[in-house]
């Protein structure tokens, strides 16, 4: 069994790996773009497998729900940062208050 600190590191790993998988999406083009598609395939297994790695460590509901989160965050901060997507400030508040969620999971986890 691995130890408590390395499993919220796969944790976050899986997380960042949600937030890949989300961001190939936009680029699949409906199966067209192999690159993209390989690249989808390959963040969903990784994130999917840290996520479960670390769900031995750490109860699975709130390894779900803070990999959930992490992947959230992280795309919306892609979207914002590549994308132009628009960063409101309630949006970047709402944001800010998704991440003090996950720090308080991990604080108590």
């Amino acid at each position: 069994m691995m130890a408590a600190g390395w499993a919220w590191a796969a944790l976050l790993a899986g997380g960042l790996c949600e937030a890949g998988f989300t961001t190939a999406l936009r680029h699949i083009d409906g199966g067209r773009n192999l690159w993209a598609l390989a690249g989808f395939l390959a963040a969903v297994t990784a994130s999917m497998g840290l996520l479960a790695l670390a769900g031995r460590q750490i109860p699975m509901g709130t390894a779900y729900a803070v990999w959930a989160g992490i992947g959230a965050g992280a795309t919306a901060v892609i979207g914002v940062a590549l994308y132009g997507e628009p960063l409101s400030l309630l949006r970047a508040l709402l944001l800010a208050g998704l991440i003090a969620c996950i720090a308080g999971l991990k604080a108590i986890g």
